[in-house]
């Protein structure tokens, strides 16, 4: 027992010493070794100077940055030398290889038949790595249909790599057996849309969807459900300025069309009532407002609704608004 508490009392003084050691060749790389003042790197000239006696104490070093110069943010990206950004989009998160359809070479002259054929080899055992299990298979053909129906919405990037969060989760959470894939992406993409304040009404999503909509309802309360998903109620005054944009209409009925649906929600009309027929039946009366008229055939045509919804609803906007009277 003693023999061993000696030993541990003979170490002890050994790693001491080795600690002071490196805290003291430390503090000599931050001091000068002249006067001791503090030392400063100057990246343009590679050297390592003291501020106090301008002491020389290390010159000729690696210049990490780029050997290249740009004077504004568009010739910095030119020049710039990373890659294409991971994205959720792609089912690798654009880490993989591609290679190009193109049989040519560097100089943009064409290949050889040998080569060619070496190529499309090559294309064939990229694709089978890229895709190696069942998994990723299903995540590509997800994520294609999510960018074929963002790009038929017109829907903006950030609603894209939500729907493929949304999609990538509902595939870890393991909620798709039972479901078609095409379900489960559409109702992400419907999801997404909402959450990023630019939806799309049930109807038009259908239209550029292969399912049906009961299917896409149901399997998008599902997700919203099993993921916990916050999503607000569509409001109406989203979807005001793309119906205005379809009909060519000016700013005055946007605005005008805002009104009517700001005292509706303040009437308490909103409760019940479907957002997109509120909006096309505020923009059909806004026209008529400020004697931009537009027809209801047209208003349901760019809203996807009926005639019906949109006289019921424009009759309830102008009765809340106090000072408006009622058109027969």
């Amino acid at each position: 027992m003693s023999d061993s508490r000696t030993r541990r009392r003979e170490r002890r003084p050994a790693q001491s010493e080795e600690e002071q050691e490196r805290e003291s060749a430390a503090d000599e790389e931050l001091v000068c070794p002249e006067c001791g003042g503090n030392l400063v790197v100057d990246e343009s000239h590679g050297e390592t100077v003291c501020e106090d006696c301008g002491l020389v104490v290390d010159e000729d070093e690696i210049d990490r940055g780029p050997e290249w110069r740009a004077f504004n943010s568009q010739e910095k990206d030119q020049k710039s030398r990373v890659g294409a950004p991971t994205t959720n989009m792609m089912h690798d998160k654009g880490l993989s290889t591609n290679i190009g359809w193109q049989d040519k070479d560097a100089y943009g002259n064409s290949l050889s038949s040998r080569q060619r054929q070496k190529m499309q080899r090559l294309r064939t055992w990229n694709e089978r790595f890229r895709t190696r299990d069942s998994k990723e298979r299903n995540l590509k053909q997800a994520l294609g249909e999510i960018e074929r129906m963002a790009s038929a919405l017109g829907l903006p990037k950030n609603v894209r790599e939500t729907a493929s969060v949304i999609y990538r989760r509902a595939l870890d959470e393991d909620l798709l057996p039972g479901r078609s894939i095409e379900g489960v992406a559409t109702a992400a993409l419907y999801a997404a849309a909402r959450q990023a304040s630019t939806p799309r009404s049930l109807d038009e999503v259908t239209n550029v969807s292969r399912v049906d909509k009961d299917e896409i309802a149901r399997t998008y309360r599902y997700v919203v459900r099993e993921l916990s998903l916050e999503v607000a109620p569509a409001d109406p005054t989203s979807y005001v300025p793309r119906f205005v944009s379809d009909l060519d209409l000016g700013d005055e009925v946007e605005r005008q069309a805002r009104d009517l649906l700001e005292s509706a929600k303040r009437e308490g009309i909103y409760s019940g009532k479907s957002p997109v027929g509120l909006a096309a039946a505020a923009v059909y009366a806004a026209g008529l407002l400020t004697n931009d008229r537009v027809t209801q055939n047209r208003v349901s045509e760019v809203a996807n609704i009926s005639e019906v919804t949109i006289r019921n609803r424009y009759h309830e906007l102008l009765e809340a608004q106090d000072d408006i009277p009622v058109e027969a």
